[in-house]
């Protein structure tokens, strides 16, 4: 029974509307399949590494915000779900099982505990895996280094290896102590957690160091998370060590900075990549003097061609922003060597897994478009994923203990911190490297 005022519709006219709502509906669906890419972004904004975590997993959403809306990937929209682990392996194995039962075709991952846990996984699935933990143990795809754990044929680390940064640090203190006049064999200790990303380069760095004629100590552990680390300075300060390589990350070491300075331990301090930055420099303030440390791209002050892109991303998420750490760099880095493999995988085949890990092999020297003088150069193949093997040696500069509330964009601007390069170096693919 028809209501009063309704008109009833001719079935003509019915189909006809009918079928107009499907042909929008289909349309509908058929756009956002062909225009969104599912990719995973890992991050650590509140666990023990966030200090380092944050800027470095912001960069890739900021990054990932500008990409999208200059042209995308072909056209095609990057859906960047961005997760926060909070550094815990069963949440990120938990996360990526979710992830990858979606259909995500990439993953930007974080610590080297979850990354090494989720190794077979991404194998498996056939999931390239961009990764901010920087182990040698995910360098070797066919798994056929004398040293190598597993094979790691979708693992991408986006920075020189740990294992190779600390043979940098090794080489520039045998040189220093060199310069210095030093007599005998100099002191080598490394110190970290007992956790895998400290451990990751530890045998790299202690059998390098033998061979360049260091006498290697025993380790000393101390927390990755803040502390008072007074005793294991003692210890550092007893075992007459010259040169201590510091493998946590920067929060930890702020603790440990300050506390060796109160006990008066006297070495040269080495930091691997994520252990040192201009944040630690504010907080540790004088005790963070003269620390050198791997860096893995140029400073926001730099005058680098690329940087010019890189303010452009940080300033169209936040209009404010007048300084960011070197580790947002780093960040928007991988997000674009990941951009360009997806774009050469979209004209080769389609976005998937398999052909996103084979546009990672299409280029030598790589550095992404727009990002000249920022980025590393890179070169990945099938048989080896040591993409990145020049290493830059800074050394951080305190001039006093900057306020608490102090601006570390002025801080820089002023001189009361500061960084510059002291050493470079092209660390050689040797095959009994590989993967260690």
């Amino acid at each position: 029974m028809r209501r009063t005022g309704q008109r009833a519709a001719t079935p003509a006219a019915a189909l006809a509307g009918f079928g107009a709502t499907l042909a929008v509906i289909a349309a509908a669906m058929g756009t956002a399949a062909a225009a969104d890419i599912p990719v995973g972004n890992l991050v650590d904004y509140t666990g023990r590494t966030a200090i380092v975590g944050t800027p470095y997993g912001q960069a890739k959403v900021d990054a990932a915000k500008w990409v999208n809306a200059h042209g995308g990937i072909n056209g095609k929209t990057v859906n960047l779900d961005t997760v926060d682990y909070s550094y815990e392996v069963p949440r990120a194995i938990a996360t990526y099982k979710k992830w990858n039962q979606a259909g995500y075709v990439a993953i930007q991952g974080w610590g080297t505990g979850d990354t090494e846990a989720l190794v077979n996984f991404v194998g498996e699935d056939k999931v390239p895996y961009f990764s901010a933990s920087y182990s040698a143990h995910l360098t070797d795809p066919t798994g056929k280094g004398p040293e190598t754990k597993k094979p790691t044929p979708y693992n991408f680390i986006m920075a020189p290896s740990y294992s190779d940064g600390v043979r940098a640090l090794l080489q520039w203190a045998k040189q220093d102590w060199e310069a210095k006049g030093g007599k005998g064999k100099p002191k080598y200790v490394h110190m970290g957690d007992n956790h895998p990303y400290p451990n990751a380069p530890k045998k790299a760095g202690e059998v390098y160091a033998a061979e360049l004629g260091f006498e290697v100590l025993p380790a000393i552990q101390y927390s990755l998370g803040p502390g008072d680390f007074k005793a294991q300075c003692l210890s550092l300060k007893e075992s007459g060590a010259n040169y201590a390589f510091l493998a946590n990350t920067s929060d930890s070491n702020v603790s440990l900075l300050k506390s060796c300075q109160t006990v008066g331990t006297d070495v040269q301090f080495m930091s691997n990549i994520w252990g040192y930055d201009e944040n630690l420099m504010k907080a540790a303030g004088r005790a963070a003097d003269g620390v050198v440390w791997v860096m893995g791209a140029v400073d926001w002050n730099s005058d680098a061609p690329g940087m010019k892109l890189v303010k452009e991303i940080a300033k169209n998420a936040d209009p404010n922003a007048t300084y960011k750490p070197v580790h947002y760099i780093r960040g928007i880095c991988s997000y674009y060597y990941m951009k360009e493999a997806m774009e050469w995988a979209d004209k080769n085949g389609g976005i998937s897994g398999p052909k996103i890990k084979e546009g990672m092999y299409q280029k030598t020297d790589w550095v992404p478009a727009g990002l000249e003088g920022v980025c590393p150069k890179a070169t990945w193949t099938p048989e080896d994923h040591r993409g990145f093997t020049e290493v830059l040696v800074y050394r951080g500069k305190v001039k006093e203990d900057p306020p608490a509330n102090a601006d570390i964009a002025q801080l820089m601007a002023d001189g009361t911190i500061g960084m510059e390069k002291v050493y470079e170096v092209d660390i050689p693919r040797k095959p009994e490297w590989l993967g260690w």
